[in-house]
């Protein structure tokens, strides 16, 4: 089975990235062999459709399973149809979730666990701006928050 596991680097030992879409890295392991390849995220960047672009990126690579912590809803329906199976809430160590995944402790997603465009960086005003810059929250963008 092949697997893509959304990652902060390219290796094992990395983070699970929260942000699917937006996510530096995806690791593509063969789960018989364990045997991965590191693979920059090419759409990191994108102003908008990250999440549609990255789920056509993995699909080519003939992934069956997408590990991540959060799928946006554009995402989770362009990795369904492609018949990909997503399994969103996933964090900690990559190793370790291909792990758990291995062993059948990760159930899959029914839907997407967050909004459109979550992780841009986009602020929700009064302190509660989503990036790590300015404001506080969960995104890694500039946030726009005030406190």
């Amino acid at each position: 089975m092949k697997i893509a596991v959304s990652s902060t680097g390219p290796s094992l030992d990395a983070q699970v990235e929260p942000r699917f879409g937006r996510c530096p890295w995806f690791l593509v392991m063969e789960t018989d062999t364990m045997e991965f390849q590191a693979m920059e995220n090419p759409n990191i960047a994108l102003g908008g459709g990250a999440g549609i672009q990255a789920a056509q990126f993995v699909a080519e690579k003939g992934i069956t399973h997408v590990l991540t912590g959060n799928c946006g809803p554009n995402a989770h329906q362009a990795l369904s149809a492609a018949g990909i199976t997503i399994v969103v809430g996933c964090s900690g160590v990559v190793r370790d979730m291909i792990e758990k995944f291995k062993s059948g402790r990760l159930s899959a997603s029914t839907g997407a666990n967050v909004a459109d465009h979550f992780g841009m960086g986009q602020g929700l005003g009064r302190g509660g701006g989503m990036g790590m810059r300015g404001g506080r929250g969960m995104g890694r963008g500039g946030g726009r928050g005030r406190g």
